[in-house]
């Protein structure tokens, strides 16, 4: 199960990555929210959960969960979750103003600082 969670960690960030860098707006804000998935499940994952555990001391308990996982990651979805409507309502802003949705913002068609013609 480590070895699952690891991977999916490692996944999630290399396509988020990989969007990120991307020359389109829209493939950058889903690698930006598959960035906030990885971080989320890595939160999640550092807290070493554990089950039928009360997430509070009382009295006769002798074991308890640790609550600060879950509250960080609730409070990271709730962030993730503003950036994002942020970043969409920025790249439709743009996508309006300039008429594409290159991250760059120069014309389709137009030539690169470097002569190529993408």
């Amino acid at each position: 199960m480590e070895f699952l969670v690891a991977s999916s960690i490692g996944l999630l960030t290399t396509c988020g990555t990989y969007l990120l860098l991307r020359g389109r707006t829209f493939p950058v804000v889903v690698g930006l929210a598959l960035l906030s998935y990885a971080v989320n499940v890595f939160l999640f994952a550092m807290g070493r959960l554990t089950i039928n555990m009360p997430p509070i001391l009382r009295e006769g308990v002798t074991e308890y969960t640790d609550p600060l996982p879950q509250a960080l990651v609730l409070t990271a979805i709730v962030i993730s979750f503003g950036m994002t409507a942020l970043i969409v309502v920025l790249s439709i802003r743009a996508f309006l103003e300039i008429g594409n949705d290159h991250v760059d913002g120069r014309p389709v068609g137009a030539p690169s600082e470097a002569g190529d013609k993408n």
